[in-house]
């Protein structure tokens, strides 16, 4: 151990390895492919990290000198798997409003793998400020650190012994329950859908039965949980009755379910993407103090390696230096203008491309920054699979959409479909720097957690990127060639619905042909002033807090997914008052940790398996062996419940018990 601790603080031991980053290659090439093929055919996808780390955990222990930090390195490349695939929520658009018929392969890797590289660099300077400097939660970060110190052996033999039975026992349970769920044996979701006032009011109550959100709750804490449940009750008891008892009547041909879900996709949602605007404009000015520290602790290390006293840097302080940071980020808008030049080939921004493309690289250098520090936020508040990247998308086309309006007021045809274009190819890269900043910062949380070097994750971040933007648009073509987009000129009933493309396309055509509806965004942006009042008062009068953003991501996201974090942030608060009494509170309370980690890493490993037997088998169900089975949802229920209070006694008992040596 000694010698182990001597090679760490001189930087020496085995973590950014060749063979590491052979693996994470491939499992990196494997799960994009797997979640972009997932999220476009039936609108799921998974976290990589955790599957990652226990691929990883399992080949390299084959090797006498694999270390923790290696392991991090290879769910760190991996990781990019899970959040690059997210640009499926822009590109399809360009098919979709007839711009592109199919994925230019080495357009649509520029630009996925220039926005991806731009957000590991935007978020560098942010890990002082976001997660070495902050109480933020950061689940995932958390939970993946959890898993490779149980592998590792950390915390002593029997400490880690019961730890190993936690993960491994929860996660069987989570899987499980996922695997009956497939199958059709119990529901994977219930929704009850009720008139409320007027002839056409209406509103929902509805629940995924996702044991891996309960772990997400558990870990995010409680005045997270309370305040998506704030946000959900906005959404879900006032303003979708509110919307849909305007409507002179339900369409004809449309249930009372689906009429629900289009108001709240196409009213509640804009108004929570309001909310999360202002909530992010506030969470930006709260913490640029510690964002400008970051940078100046950056430019101190940066001092510190030009005068040769580089290695008395701690491990934990050795970012990319941010000359080369500055130097990266500054030379990609050069690409960047080429591409936008290119792109930009048909009037009415061709008779005047200059100023179209200088404002565009200004807006991406800009909006970069900001979102930047928006989404490692997000993701340090609920985790980088559950954060609402979408919305994010919603902001950010927006405001290219609206530059581009005030640059040609009067385009119209032909000129506006060029428009939308370009607005939507700008959201491309914009979304590169979202997907990679929210998902660096929860990468560097687990590094942190496991005494990792930044730089080398910031590097693998970087390979990560460019093995993920090498495979996306050959299976972006693949499904648009085998299925199509809906919305998309010759679309077909069988057609994907690609759900977030649809909807920021939408908006830069509606921003374009002047016919959005501002006033749903402005509703949310006076939302999210109320609850930034209320956060600061409850703040001043140390009442506790109500985060402005998670307020509206429970308003913006919906309701299946979000009810039951909060519900798993109120287990894990009262697991953790019994934890505080327990004979040895810190163990108590790292048990709970470790069930919260095993629920996601279950449902996160059974979604890597679903999604390969997906693509075998080109079926939507492919595990169904029981349909319409009336059971299914009172059954689903009764199970869901059995096994969460069934865990929790567990975990209990286990943590009462003495640790013996």
């Amino acid at each position: 151990m000694a010698r182990e601790g001597a090679l760490r603080a001189s930087g020496n031991i085995n973590e950014l390895t060749v063979r590491g980053i052979i693996l994470g290659a491939l499992i990196t090439v494997v799960f994009t492919a797997a979640n972009v093929y997932l999220g476009l055919k039936i609108g799921l996808t998974f976290a990589t990290s955790i599957p990652a780390a226990v691929i990883s955990m399992a080949v390299l222990k084959a090797f006498r000198d694999s270390t923790i930090q290696e392991n991090n390195i290879v769910q760190t490349i991996a990781s990019a798997a899970g959040t690059l695939s997210a640009i499926i929520f822009v590109l399809p658009g360009l098919v979709m409003v007839g711009w592109w018929t199919g994925f230019p392969y080495w357009l649509s890797v520029a630009v996925i793998g220039i926005g991806g590289i731009l957000g590991v660099m935007y978020s560098v300077p942010l890990r002082r400020a976001l997660v070495t400097g902050t109480d933020l939660p950061y689940p995932e970060g958390v939970a993946a650190a959890e898993v490779l110190k149980v592998g590792a052996g950390v915390g002593g033999p029997e400490e880690n012994r019961r730890g190993l039975v936690m993960i491994i026992w929860s996660a069987v349970v989570a899987a499980v329950f996922q695997l009956l769920a497939a199958m059709g044996i119990v529901a994977a979701s219930a929704a009850k859908s009720f008139r409320t006032n007027g002839a056409t009011g209406a509103t929902q109550v509805s629940a995924s039965f996702s044991l891996a959100l309960i772990g997400v709750g558990h870990l995010v804490g409680l005045a997270v949980g309370i305040a998506m449940f704030v946000g959900l009750l906005i959404s879900w008891a006032y303003l979708v009755p509110h919307y849909t008892s305007l409507a002179a009547a339900i369409p004809v041909g449309t249930s009372l379910d689906d009429f629900i879900g289009d108001t709240f996709v196409h009213k509640v949602r804009f108004i929570g993407a309001g909310t999360i605007g202002i909530a992010a404009i506030w969470t930006l000015l709260r913490i640029i103090g510690p964002i400008v520290s970051g940078v100046s602790g950056a430019l101190a290390a940066n001092r510190e390696r030009k005068a040769g006293r580089g290695e008395a840097l701690p491990i934990t302080e050795r970012d990319i230096p941010i000359g080369i940071v500055t130097a990266v980020i500054l030379i990609s808008m050069i690409p960047i203008g080429l591409l936008l030049y290119a792109f930009a080939s048909t009037n009415p921004i061709a008779a005047t491309p200059g100023t179209t493309i200088v404002l565009s690289i200004i807006y991406i250098l800009i909006a970069g920054i900001i979102i930047a520090a928006v989404c490692g936020y997000m993701a340090g508040l609920i985790g980088a699979s559950n954060s609402p990247i979408s919305g994010v998308g919603i902001l950010s086309v927006l405001g290219i959409a609206l530059i581009l309006a005030l640059l040609f007021p009067h385009a119209s045809g032909d000129a506006s479909k060029s428009l939308v274009a370009f607005a939507l190819f700008v959201t491309a890269v914009v979304f590169g720097v979202a997907t990679i900043s929210n998902n660096n910062l929860q990468d560097l949380k687990t590094g942190e957690l496991v005494a990792a070097t930044p730089w080398r994750q910031q590097v693998a971040l970087i390979l990560g990127v460019i093995f993920g933007s090498l495979v996306i648009p050959p299976i972006l073509d693949l499904l648009n060639t085998a299925f199509g987009f809906q919305g998309a000129p010759g679309a077909k009933v069988t057609s994907l619905a690609a759900p977030q493309a649809q909807l920021i396309s939408a908006i830069a055509q509606g921003v374009l042909g002047g016919n959005l509806d501002w006033n749903l965004i402005a509703i949310g942006a006076g939302i999210g002033v109320v609850v930034v009042i209320i956060d600061e008062v409850l703040r001043a009068m140390k009442r506790g807090s109500l985060p402005p953003l998670a307020v509206g991501m429970g308003i913006y996201l919906p309701m299946a997914l979000t009810i039951l974090i909060p519900i798993g942030a109120l287990l894990g608060y009262l697991y953790d008052k019994w934890a505080a009494r327990a004979p040895v509170p810190e163990f108590a309370q790292r048990m709970g940790v470790l069930l919260a980690t095993g629920l996601i890493v279950g449902e996160s490993l059974f979604g890597v398996i679903f999604a390969a037997i997906v693509a075998a088998t080109n079926k939507d169900t492919p595990l169904g062996v029981v349909k319409d089975f009336g059971w299914a949802t009172p059954l689903g229920i009764i199970v869901f419940v059995i096994a969460v209070l069934g865990l929790y006694a567990w975990t209990r008992r286990q943590a009462a018990e003495p640790l013996t040596a």
